[in-house]
């Protein structure tokens, strides 16, 4: 296969690839930082030719023209992940929300929604005419399989990441050349409150384990507190520049992994070019697809996985709100239960529910007798072990529904707890006593 004389044939400009697009079509956007800015802004462009086309992704980093008020009668999104700027079209009901484990996402193109057009965006072709997905394999890739149509803007910016990434150029319909900086995200600000939690977090990890890091203040304020451990591995959806430190300090080297040893595992990236830079060609880091590092049969082969994951609200019963305020859907369940459940499969696993005790600048409760009214539970009582906030921790894996109520009032914020042990009383007919003292171990 002359793959050279494809990709010249295949070769266009933006405003021609997007005229494959047709009215009705379901479009599959690439996630994240991984998204194709230069091929959105021209199918927008030209939305004109357009009625009803379908726009699915998940947490988009872009304005979301297509989402924007004015775009009704072209574009209609249908969200796997709420972000912000697609939270108002949602609400407003110009837009959808597809409840799914991030797990299963690449499986839904192939069952409830096939798709016709992936618009993906990727490295320049190697030798053998094949281009990296990047920093966004996630359902990318598949979605890049699946489709009919498949738009790609080739980027020498984006990184060429190693493991199942790769796209052919065979594959492609249109490739559009175009080259620009991939959007970085800045660290976050850690406040006194995050690294309380952040040092809580780390007194249950422990020198060789395998980690699960989701992106923001706590599992930035995690990784502070874990400079002095040894032999850390990961496996985990995504991961950022925390993590490109402690590698390059050598704490994290995945020495002690007994699957897939010597190697990170993740499935989309997000950071600053020190993290893109990181990954470019790096052995050390492999990416999959969410069906494979997401999947908590496959995760949890991985002997001591530590799961950290943050939260909206927690109940009394232990019930866990990732994913809205009320009714208003901002955000999804991404990989959380994916990774709780795999760090429940993992021999030696842990998986940890870690938040503030408090919003609002300290007016609000985070531990509530009753979730808010039409709030989503994300992670069910059943799978709930370790829950952290800056004030300890505790671990509701087996206890009864009163030590787990016990324990949460403990680790709430002293504004709070007179008010949660009254709702107490009331709930279980009975006066509130301290928790169980907290153990570092499900099965002590």
């Amino acid at each position: 296969m002359d793959w050279k004389r494809i990709y010249t044939e295949r070769t266009t400009t933006a405003a021609e690839a997007v005229k494959h697009i047709k009215s009705g079509n379901r479009v599959a956007l690439a996630h994240s930082v991984g998204e194709p800015s230069h091929l959105v802004a021209a199918m927008v462009a030209n939305r004109e030719a357009y009625r009803d086309v379908e726009i699915t992704h998940m947490v988009p980093m872009s304005p979301a023209p297509y989402a924007q008020p004015g775009m009704e009668a072209h574009f209609r999104h249908n969200s796997l992940f709420v972000g912000k700027t697609t939270r108002q079209t949602i609400a407003d009901g110009h837009g959808d929300f597809t409840p799914c484990y991030f797990s299963e996402i690449p499986n839904i193109f192939a069952r409830t929604m096939p798709l016709d057009v992936a618009i993906i965006h990727v490295s320049p072709p190697d030798a053998h005419g094949f281009c990296s997905c990047g920093v966004a394999v996630d359902y990318t890739k598949i979605a890049a399989e699946q489709a009919p149509i498949v738009l790609a803007q080739v980027n020498a910016n984006m990184p060429r990441t190693l493991g199942d990434t790769f796209v052919h150029v065979s594959k492609m319909t249109c490739i559009v050349e175009h080259d620009e900086p991939l959007t970085e995200l800045p660290p976050p600000r850690i406040t006194d409150v995050e690294k309380a939690i952040g040092e809580n977090c780390a007194k249950l990890i422990n020198d060789g384990d395998c980690l699960q890091l989701g992106i923001g203040a706590i599992p930035d304020a995690a990784l502070l507190f874990l400079k002095n451990k040894k032999d850390l591995g990961i496996h985990s959806e995504m991961f950022s520049d925390g993590v490109v430190e402690l590698a390059e300090a050598g704490v994290i080297n995945h020495a002690r992994k007994n699957f897939n040893p010597g190697r990170a595992i993740v499935t989309f990236l997000m950071g600053t070019k020190r993290l893109y830079d990181y990954v470019d060609n790096n052995p050390t880091v492999n990416m999959f697809p969410a069906t494979y590092v997401n999947n908590p049969y496959v995760a949890g082969q991985n002997d001591n996985l530590v799961s950290v994951n943050s939260c909206v609200q927690i109940d009394l019963l232990g019930q866990v709100c990732s994913e809205t305020l009320g009714t208003t859907q901002i955000s999804a369940v991404g990989g959380q239960v994916d990774f709780v459940r795999a760090a429940a499969l993992s021999k030696g696993g842990r998986s940890i529910i870690a938040m503030p005790s408090s919003a609002a600048n300290g007016t609000i409760s985070k531990i509530v007798n009753f979730l808010d009214q039409g709030a989503a539970v994300t992670t069910n009582r059943y799978d709930v072990e370790y829950v952290i906030t800056e004030y300890g921790i505790a671990n509701l894996k087996y206890r009864t529904v009163r030590d787990r109520a016990s324990m949460l009032i403990d680790i709430a914020h002293p504004n709070f707890r007179d008010q949660l042990k009254d709702e107490f009383a009331k709930r279980f007919n009975t006066h509130y006593q301290p928790g169980v003292k907290p153990i570092l171990k499900a099965w002590a």
